[in-house]
This record gives structure tokens, sequence and C-alpha cells, in this order.
């Protein structure tokens, strides 16, 4: 906050920064017309990432709507459909591991959440015989992203260029065979003996069978959502290479925050035994509710506020994006706190910087400290929160 809450430094004397910390200054940086302010060519890099038929390859229109077919996709009533087989994975995982020992972390939670995503999110064909190809190939695309692939996105001479593309096209490869092998076998014929199957089975970890919803929708993994999803312009249907594309960009942006949250939110809680025992707590209160069968764990989780308000606090010290960055089409005023007015020039790329934003001091106190209770409803500062939101 040395500088104030509007500032501008240069960068190279070639670009322009201009900072915006705090609620007051950055209605327009989040709620701007696409005209006026947008991400411009600022995400450049990710388009050899994930293929110019999506994202930041198209158009804003078709962007758009790319990002309604992942919030159909990840809706709360589908998701509640994959919390059993997470669990599973979860307790599958954890059953390898003895009463003692030394791990890493962020390693052990890194190949448990691949797991969960692969199990989600690409489909039981990629699961069956494909999963450790696939997660190699991601990696050489994660290993894409550098200071020098910032800056030089489609440069063939940079190695780890290179790589990452051989690994998007063997990744569209394997996913566009799925794809097409889907599609062919749609129609209006659907195969009851499989799902007769689905809703005889039971849950390995209380042996409890699926529901008729359940059922029904467990064959409706996250890539066939995508498969079915329809563009509303015109009705057509997304493509294979579209689709490809798109479940590359979602298990990245999963796989990156939800490692990223739960190694940090792991750290933090080994290093506050108060929050820890009271997380602990309110699981064993949950547990002993239903006599340890907890037979909906989807509806168990929201219960957990503790363990919420310490993930929320575990955000804030630790944001997976610690600026998010805009392009200033157009000229536009902002107004500080203590009312003084600037003007920020088109042209301008515009920096919110959440690990900044998030230690101000007017609305966290302490803020250096790790808090969860801060989250508690009726807290002074829980109550400042909600109203910037």
């Amino acid at each position: 906050m040395k500088f104030g809450s509007v500032f501008t430094i240069s960068v190279a004397g070639l670009l322009k920064v201009t900072f915006l910390v705090g609620p007051e200054v950055l209605a327009h940086f989040f709620q701007g017309l696409e005209s006026e302010i947008s991400h411009g060519n600022l995400f450049e890099l990710t388009v050899p990432m994930f293929g110019k038929e999506i994202a930041h390859g198209v158009d804003n229109a078709t962007r758009i709507e790319q990002g309604r077919f992942f919030v159909d996709a990840l809706k709360p009533t589908r998701l509640r459909i994959h919390v059993g087989p997470m669990v599973q994975e979860v307790e599958d995982y954890f059953a390898n591991w003895g009463q003692y020992g030394t791990v890493d972390l962020k390693h052990e939670l890194e190949q448990l959440l691949l797991l969960i995503s692969g199990r989600c999110l690409l489909g039981k064909e990629v699961i069956a015989t494909k999963f450790e190809e696939v997660c190699s190939l991601f990696h050489e695309i994660e290993n894409g992203v550098n200071l020098m692939s910032v800056f030089f996105p489609y440069t063939p001479i940079i190695s780890s260029n290179r790589r990452r593309d051989r690994a998007r096209e063997k990744l569209h490869a394997i996913f566009t065979d799925i794809v097409r092998s889907r599609k062919q076998q749609q129609g209006d014929q659907v195969d009851k003996d499989v799902l007769q199957s689905l809703i005889d089975s039971r849950y390995r970890f209380d042996g409890r069978a699926t529901t008729e919803a359940e059922g029904d929708q467990v064959n409706k993994d996250v890539l066939q959502s995508l498969i079915d999803s329809r563009y509303r312009v015109d009705g057509r249907s997304t493509t294979e290479t579209e689709v490809a594309g798109l479940i590359i960009c979602l298990l990245f942006a999963a796989k990156h925050t939800s490692t990223y949250t739960s190694v940090w939110t792991g750290a933090r809680l080994l290093s506050h035994g108060k929050f820890r025992t009271a997380a602990v707590d309110e699981q064993d209160r949950i547990v002993g509710k239903h006599n340890g069968r907890i037979t909906d764990h989807y509806s168990s989780l929201t219960e957990m506020h503790t363990l919420h308000s310490c993930i929320k606090e575990t955000l804030r010290l630790h944001p997976p994006a610690p600026v998010l960055v805009r392009t200033a089409h157009k000229q536009f005023t902002v107004r500080t706190r203590e009312g003084h007015e600037y003007v920020v020039p088109a042209g301008h790329t515009l920096a919110s910087p959440i690990l900044i934003n998030n230690h101000v001091p007017h609305i966290y106190k302490d803020a250096h400290l790790y808090d969860p209770d801060r989250f508690v409803p009726g807290r002074e500062e829980h109550k400042i929160v909600v109203s910037v939101a």
C-alpha cells in the first residue's frame, strides 16, 4: 500500500501497467464491458496449449458460450454425482499409507487430485487404458508455461514450446478418438444393460446401492457433457477438436487451483493446531451424527463450516492467481476510498494484485495472521467482505 490504491509503472519503457488496489477502484476492472476492458492478447500463451478452437483462440461470443459449457458440466446437481467416486479414490489412495512416516505433501496431493480429476473429468476410456500417458503428456503442457513462452508463445526454437506442442497434438488425438467413438455410439438407442449394471452397482466404501438418479447420470461424465453441448447462436454441437481442447483446458484449471489450495490448506492446518483440531472435531461430530455411515457425502461436506473457513483463509493468504490482468481499450476514471480521482488511459495494462487486495488493512484486521475465525458469520470482517463481493 506504499504507493496508494492507484499507481502506474513502466516496464522496459514499452508497457504501462496500472495497479488497482482495493474494492473501491476495482468495479470497472471486473464489470466493464468487453469493448472497454478485456484480457486482450495477454493470454496468447494459452492458445498453443489448448488449441486455437477454444478460449483465447476464438472470439469473445464463442468464448462466453464455451464458458457456459463448463458451468453446465460442473453445476452442483452434476457434481453431487461425482462425490461418491471422489471419496472412493481418496480412501483407496490413503489405504496404501502406513500409520507413520514422512511424505511430500505437494507430491501426494498432486497425485491424488490427478486421480480424482481423471475419474470425474476424463472419462472411463482414459482411466481404463491411457491415464498414465495422459498425465505424462499433460505435464509436458504444464512445463510449457514459463517466462519465455509468455513473450514468445509460438517460437519453435524454445525447447519447452516444442515439447508442449507435441504433447498437445498427442492429447488432442487421444481425446478426439474418444469423442468420435462416443458420437458414433450415440443415437436413439441406450445401452440398457450397461445402465442397469450401473443402477445395480454398490459403492465400495459404504455398500449402498446407487440411486435411480445416479444410475441415470453416472455415465454422464464431464467429457460427455461437453460432447452433448450446443451453441445457442446456431444450435450446432461442439466439434471433436473443440471438446479435446476444452477438456485439456478444464483439467489444467482444475489441477492447478485444486492442488495449490489443497497443499496450502494442509500446510496451514499442520502448523496451526487449534484450527486443525477444530476441523477434525467438526468432522467427527458429523460422522457421529450419522452413526459412522454417511450416505450423502455431498450434504455432509456442506455442513463443514469450520473447514470451509479454513479453506477461505488459505485462499486469502495464498491465492492461486496472485495477480489478475486486463487491457484497457477505453479511458476510464476511478475514485479511491479517500475521494481522489484518477484517469486510467486507454492502452494501459491493468493489474489487480489479489495478494495485496487480500491484505488491505481496513478490510482485514491483522491480515498477516492465519485466522479462519474471521469468516465466521457475525464477525465484522465477514460483514465487510460480503458487502464488497
